[in-house]
Order: C-alpha cells, then structure tokens, then sequence
C-alpha cells in the first residue's frame, strides 16, 4: 500500500512538472508579443526575452487602429467569421444527417464524390475561374459559399449520428415527428461536442484567413482585418525598406512593434471565444440522452 501511494506520488510530480513546463512553452512566447507590442522602439527591438515592457506606449496599438478603415475591416471579419462558421456547420450537419441513413439512396455515390473531394481539388485556376463564372468575385459572398462544405467534417459528424440508439429516433417517430424535428431536437443537441468542435476551427480559419481575399476580392471595402493588417505590415516593411542611414534600428524596430500589435489585437477574439466552447468539449455525447 504505501508503495502504491509513493508511486503515485512519483507519477503526479512528475505529471505536474512536465504540465507546468508545457505551459510555460506556450505561455511565455505569447507574453514575450504582447510585452514586446507595448514598449517602444528600443525596447522592441532589443533581443532576447522580454518579461517587462520597456518605456510603456501604446503607439504601436494607436497606429493599426487609427486608421480609418479598421473599424469597417473589423465588421466584415466579424460577419464572414459568425455568418460562415454557423452556415458551415448547417450545411454539414444536414448532409452528415442525410448520409448516416442506410435507407438513402444513392448514398455509396455521395459517399465516393465526397472522398475524392478530401484528396482532390480543381486547383487554384479552375477555382477562380469557377467563382467568377459564379459572379462571386468582389462580393461578400465570396467569404461564405466556397466554405460551406467539408467532407471531413461531414465524416465527423455522421459518426456521432450513427452512435444515437435507434429507439430515440423509433419513438419520435410514433410520436409523429418529421425527419426535421429529429434531427433537430433529438441529433443536434446529442451532437453538440462535434458541433462546437467544428465551429470553433471553421470559425477559427474564416477569422485568420486573407487568400480569400488576396485571390476574389479587389474591392476595399470588402476587406477583413487580415488583409488590412496584411497590408500594414507589407507597408512598415516597404517604409523600413526605404529608409536609410542611422535612423534604420529605429524604423525596424518600430515596423516590429505595429507587426506585434497587430498580431496582439487579431488573436483576442480567438482568446475570447474559445473558453466558451470550451465545456461543448469535455461533456459526453450521449449524457443529455441518459438525464432526459
């Protein structure tokens, strides 16, 4: 007995430290960033580690946020981020709904066309040819309807559907419920693990992404906070470029801390969203089935 309690001692500190190590690894970079985009020019150009900001300022933040078209970048990202994310994982759901039925026909050929979709892809020509001939070039819609299907997520979640016991279903059924009304009061709420799960990567990419844009979108006004930040960036960098002289430390280290501010200011939202997801995660999918 007292053997078994020191190992399991053993074990916990040793589980504990290498946690705590971990943690330390993803926890000291992003606060490196954070210190580094609220100190000025030479203390953001200093290398090595820095714990503290050195001569505080909150220029590098004033400088990406004073330009006038953040506030309307920052709208679009917020919608193509909640609207996409949400149609995404719609739209997947009722396909993995349709094809987790035996009964479905043609399903072996949904199924086929589906996998040569992981694997395959037009290429990137055929894509914008695809979407221009689509009329989707230079509108919102650009951000949305390419993503709303992902054969992967699709497998994903026809595995949780096929795990719901066939009596749930049975009795809805001699209830009188609609295809509809199963699968969204009996599917949906068993699968919100899955669900959660692929809203927060969709929502994660459509939040990071500026290809879309880069490739569709010429139109300023339809520009994300990505591809304006992308564009502050390239611009510090053409101006640290342009400059010479004793005054280039200054100007890079300047280019460094609007880069750190930007990067700052595009991951709290992700910061945010994530903890509320969070407990989609740990719960069981068929716990509300047993307390129902």
């Amino acid at each position: 007995m007292h053997k078994r309690k020191q190992e399991n001692r053993t074990f916990n500190i040793i589980n504990t430290t290498l946690l705590v190590l971990f943690a330390l690894i993803i926890i000291v970079p992003l606060w490196n960033i954070v210190v580094s985009s609220l100190s000025a020019g030479a203390g953001t150009g200093s290398s090595g580690l820095v714990l503290i900001p050195k001569d505080f300022t909150l220029e590098n933040y004033k400088k990406v946020l004073t330009d006038e078209s953040i506030p309307r970048a920052l709208i679009i990202s917020i919608l193509k981020t909640v609207i996409g994310a949400f149609t995404h994982v719609a739209f997947c759901a009722v396909f993995a709904y349709a094809l987790s039925k035996q009964k479905l026909a043609g399903r072996s050929i949904y199924t086929m066309m589906g996998v040569i979709t992981m694997y395959f892809s037009g290429g990137m020509i055929p894509t914008y040819l695809l979407i221009k001939s689509l009329g989707l070039l230079d509108t919102f819609w650009v951000y949305i309807i390419p993503g709303l299907f992902s054969y992967y997520d699709v497998v994903i979640l026809m595995n949780f559907f096929r795990d719901v016991p066939p009596s749930l279903e049975e009795s809805a059924k001699i209830d009188g419920a609609s295809e509809f009304t199963i699968f969204r009061k009996i599917y949906v709420p068993l699968s919100k693990p899955a669900l959660a799960t692929i809203l927060l990567f969709n929502g994660v990419a459509q939040w990071n992404d500026f290809m879309t844009t880069k490739l569709y979108v010429t139109n300023e006004k339809l520009y994300p906070l990505q591809m304006k930040i992308y564009e502050i960036i390239v611009q510090s960098n053409m101006n640290s470029m342009s400059n010479s002289g004793s005054t280039d430390v200054i100007v890079e280290s300047s280019t460094k801390g609007v880069q750190l501010a930007t990067i700052v200011i595009t991951t709290i939202p992700i910061l945010i969203i994530y903890p509320l997801l969070q407990k989609h995660f740990m719960g069981g999918m068929m716990a509300g089935a047993v307390k129902e």
